[in-house]
C-alpha cells in the first residue's frame, strides 16, 4: 500500500507510524509489525461482482465460522495486538450478526475498518457504524453509473452506493471510496476523481488487478495504461494537496507504484526524492507486506497470507489461534515469504529497486506462472528503469 498523499504531496498521514517508521509508536522495523487483518466473515453477498476475489454469490455458503468461534478471534486478535481487523466478505453486512462481531470487537479493544460494496447502508446503518467506532468504511466503486452496475451485476447498484457515501459523511462516518483498476473502468476515471471531489470523500484505494476469483477473467490494464493512470491520480492527489483539500490517496496492491513514484519526484524534486525512497526503504513494499504486514482470515477460518491468495492455507483457526498459525516457526512456506530476496527469480531478482518493492505481489506470480518466485506479471516498469548500475 502506497500512498501517494504523504510521499508525493508530503501530507502526514495517520498510519504514518506502520507504513513508514515515523511518529508515536512506530515499530523498529517494517518487518517487526503485527500483521492488519482481513476478516472475511461471510462469502454470502446481495451483488455478483465481475471481480470479486471471493466469488461470492447470494446463497449459503456452509462452514462458516460460528459465534462461539467468532468470539474465539476476536479474543486472540486482540490478545496478539494486531493494529487493525478490516471486515470484509462477501459482503460484510448481510451477515445476520454483523453488528454483534463488530460490538464484540470493539469492546475487545480492536480497531475495526470496513470494506462493503455500500448498498445496505441507510441512515439507521451509518448510525450504527458511526456509534460502534469504525475508523473508517471503504465503499467500492468501479466507476459512474452504467459501469459501476456492469461490475457489480445489478443496476441500482451505483446509487445505493452514493446513497451509502452520503449516509456515512451526514454522520461524520470517515469513508473512502475503493476501486480495482481494469480495462472497464479506466475511461471513468476521470469522472471518478470528480466525484471523489464532488461527494467531499476522505480516503480513496486505488487496487491494481489481482487474479483471484471472478478476478481470473477480466482484462487487466495494459502496463502503459498503469504507467497513465497513476500519472493521473498523482496530478488530481497533488492539487488537492495544494488547494488545502488534501485526501488520503493510496494505491494498494503494486508496489512497484513506490519506485515509480520515485522516477517521477528525481525528475521534479530531486531533495524530496531521495527522502522518500529513505521511507520507502524502510517500508520494503511486498517484502514486508502478504505474510507479515497483512493477513486474512477467510469466511471457513483458514489463514492466508493475504485476501487474495486463496490456494497458500497457513491453518485454520477452528483448530489453532491465529496468532499461533501466524507465529509457527515450522512453516517453512511462510518463512520463506518473509524472507523472499533470496529465493526470487527473473526481472524481480535483479531489479534494482528490489529493497524498495519487495519483489511485487507475490500471488500475481503464482496465479500467472505457478512459480512463487517468478516475476510479478503486472510490474510495469520497463527495463532501463530497473535495471542495475555498474
Amino acid at each position: 500500500m502506497i500512498n501517494l498523499t504523504r510521499l508525493y504531496c508530503g501530507v502526514s498521514q495517520s498510519a504514518d507510524a506502520l507504513r513508514y517508521g515515523q511518529g508515536h509508536g512506530a515499530p523498529r522495523t517494517a518487518s517487526e509489525r503485527k500483521p492488519i487483518v482481513v476478516w472475511n466473515i461471510t462469502r454470502r453477498c446481495n451483488l455478483k461482482c465481475i471481480h470479486c476475489y471471493s466469488d461470492s454469490d447470494a446463497r449459503e455458503y456452509p462452514g462458516e465460522l460460528n459465534w462461539d468461534q467468532c468470539t474465539n478471534v476476536v479474543k486472540d486478535l486482540a490478545g496478539f495486538g494486531v493494529p487493525a481487523v478490516l471486515l470484509s466478505g462477501g459482503e460484510p453486512l448481510v451477515h445476520p450478526r454483523f453488528f454483534d462481531i463488530a460490538t464484540m470487537a470493539r469492546e475487545a479493544g480492536l480497531r475495526l475498518t470496513l470494506s462493503t460494496n455500500g448498498t445496505l447502508i441507510d441512515p439507521a446503518a451509518a448510525e450504527r457504524i458511526k456509534a460502534l467506532g469504525f475508523s473508517y468504511v471503504g465503499i467500492s466503486l468501479d466507476g459512474i453509473g452504467a459501469t459501476h452496475d456492469h461490475f457489480r451485476g445489478r443496476v441500482g447498484a451505483f446509487e445505493k452506493a452514493v446513497r451509502a457515501f452520503r449516509n456515512c459523511k451526514a454522520v461524520q462516518q470517515k469513508v473512502g471510496l475503493r476501486l480495482t483498476l481494469s480495462r472497464h473502468n479506466l475511461d471513468d476515471l476521470d469522472g471518478i476523481l470528480d466525484f471523489i471531489e464532488k461527494e467531499n470523500i476522505d480516503r480513496v484505494c486505488f487496487y491494481h488487478l489481482v487474479y483471484s476469483g471472478r478476478g481470473r477473467g477480466m482484462v487487466d490494464v495494459t502496463h502503459q495504461d498503469s504507467r497513465k493512470a497513476l500519472d493521473k491520480i498523482l496530478e488530481r492527489t497533488q492539487r488537492w494537496a495544494a488547494d488545502g483539500t488534501p485526501r488520503e490517496v493510496l494505491t494498494v496492491d503494486q508496489p512497484a507504484d513506490g519506485p515509480y513514484l520515485y522516477m517521477r519526484l528525481l525528475r521534479e524534486n530531486p531533495e524530496r526524492a531521495h527522502q522518500v525512497l529513505d521511507l520507502l526503504k524502510w517500508n520494503g513494499g511486498g517484502a514486508n507486506s502478504s505474510g507479515t504486514g497483512i493477513g486474512n482470515i477467510d469466511t471457513q477460518g483458514n489463514v492466508h497470507p493475504d485476501q487474495f491468495w486463496q490456494s497458500l492455507t497457513l491453518g485454520n483457526v477452528k483448530e489453532r489461534p491465529f496468532s499461533e498459525i501466524w507465529r509457527d516457526p515450522a512453516n517453512a512456506l511462510l518463512s520463506n515469504l518473509r524472507n523472499r530476496n533470496e529465493h526470487l527469480r527473473g526481472r524481480c531478482a535483479n531489479c534494482r529497486f528490489l529493497g524498495v518493492c519487495g519483489g511485487g505481489f507475490r500471488v500475481r506470480a503464482v496465479q500467472v506462472y505457478n512459480d512463487l518466485w517468478a516475476s510479478d506479471p503486472a510490474c510495469y516498469l520497463e527495463e532501463r528503469e530497473i535495471a542495475k548500475t555498474a
